[in-house]
């Protein structure tokens, strides 16, 4: 018999359509249902808005990297340890264009810029602009990670072509202080207003397997659930511990997050976020195929592609070609030019 508790069968409200009204309590107790009612109801919800057999794949460039001023606990390009990684600046837009070109010739439909950056200086500006309307003209989505931005740069960036600005929560309040002290929970708010003022739609998730608790990670997915509109693209990222950064050392002492806990998180991300695209983002490169299809089944519907997601590993063209080709998914088409 199925389970009573079921939401999608016995709640006063349809699951399948975005409410802002969730309370920390009612996410955490959808993280408590058992597994296999929790990915049933997150892949009904998904059904209903999605095509389950197609994902998205995406490219990730890093255009600027290291030397970043901030501190989050997780990053190897913060200037604040050392990872061993090079700063370096920001690339060239003809070589930037060049690399959405060959994304887009590898099958990504949407290709994301990202800097290491506290906040965009008013100066790249102009450079960033003949990016996002280079990679734009090619037909390709377009995303750019730059750091807080100020209501005008937001407006410049819609201006030149920008779909999407991402701008992470990277974990729920009462857990942020744990990872990053350079920026508060609400200069993130703040720039995701920026963002949804100007008209662009918002990318932003965060990282699970920091050492947080299940009720962090509720936190994390009621922030987003009870935001003024929900993110239009949900990232969730697994922890990839570097070596020298003080989250990652303390993973690799203690292990890296439960897969089926990964997992529930997907399917509640789906559950309180129904309409958004959930991005199966870092950490693929040690997930088996097995878990990868459970994510896939629980909501998720993109992937990034490309052997490096900024500075960490990323499976590789041939990889994701067998897991499709495993799975029996098929890629989104690119956006027209």
């Amino acid at each position: 018999m199925a389970d009573d508790a079921s939401p999608i069968r016995t709640a006063t409200f349809d699951l399948s359509l975005p409410r802002h009204d969730w309370t920390l309590d009612q996410v955490e107790a959808l993280f408590a249902r058992p597994f296999m009612e929790l990915v049933f109801d997150a892949a009904t919800v998904h059904r209903r808005w999605f095509d389950p057999s197609e994902v998205q794949k995406s490219q990730l460039l890093s255009i600027k990297t290291g030397g970043c001023a901030e501190n989050c606990g997780y990053c190897s390009q913060s200037a604040s340890f050392d990872t061993g990684l090079k700063a370096e600046k920001l690339m060239d837009a003809t070589a930037v264009i060049a690399e959405a070109m060959a994304a887009k010739a590898g099958g990504a439909s949407r290709f994301c810029m990202g800097a290491a950056w506290r906040e965009l200086k008013d100066r790249d500006t102009p450079k960033l602009a003949t990016m996002i309307a280079g990679v734009k003209a090619l037909g390709l989505e377009t995303c750019a990670t730059l750091g807080m931005l100020t209501a005008d740069q937001a407006q410049q960036l819609k201006d030149a072509g920008l779909d999407y600005y991402n701008h992470n929560l990277d974990t729920g309040p009462e857990y942020y202080a744990e990872v990053v002290t350079t920026r508060t929970y609400q200069d993130r708010l703040d720039t995701l207003q920026h963002v949804r003022d100007a008209g662009m739609s918002t990318c932003c998730g965060g990282i699970v397997g920091m050492g947080e608790s299940r009720r962090d990670r509720a936190g994390l997915l009621h922030a987003l659930a009870t935001l003024p509109e929900h993110p239009d693209s949900l990232p969730v990222n697994a922890l990839v511990p570097v070596t020298g950064t003080p989250l990652g050392e303390r993973v690799l002492k203690t292990g890296e997050i439960d897969p089926i806990e990964f997992v529930r998180t997907v399917a509640v991300a789906r559950l309180v976020c129904p309409r958004a695209m959930v991005r199966l983002s870092a950490g693929r490169e040690t997930m088996s195929p097995e878990m990868q299809a459970l994510c896939f089944l629980a909501g998720a519907n993109s992937i990034f592609v490309g052997g490096k997601l900024l500075t960490t590993p990323n499976p590789e063209q041939d990889e994701n070609a067998k897991l499709f080709a495993l799975l029996d998914l098929k890629p989104m088409q690119p956006l027209q030019a």
